[in-house]
């Protein structure tokens, strides 16, 4: 039941949100209008995309 536990730990929950936020500023700026926002929408995304995928694996450990 231990692992129960530290799945259900409020920190993965914390970590899941914070990714969902770094992934809406990715996708805001997309829509922002400076010269490599494309570039920079595209790494802020992949920043929140394995910052969620750590939080989804850390859950399944």
């Amino acid at each position: 039941m231990d692992s129960m536990k530290e799945a259900n730990s409020e920190r993965h929950y914390i970590l899941l949100v914070i990714a969902i936020v770094i992934g809406l500023v990715g996708v805001y700026l997309r829509f922002a209008d400076f010269r490599h926002a494309s570039a920079v929408a595209n790494i802020v995304l992949a920043i929140g995309a394995g910052v969620g995928l750590k939080a989804v694996f850390d859950i399944i450990k």
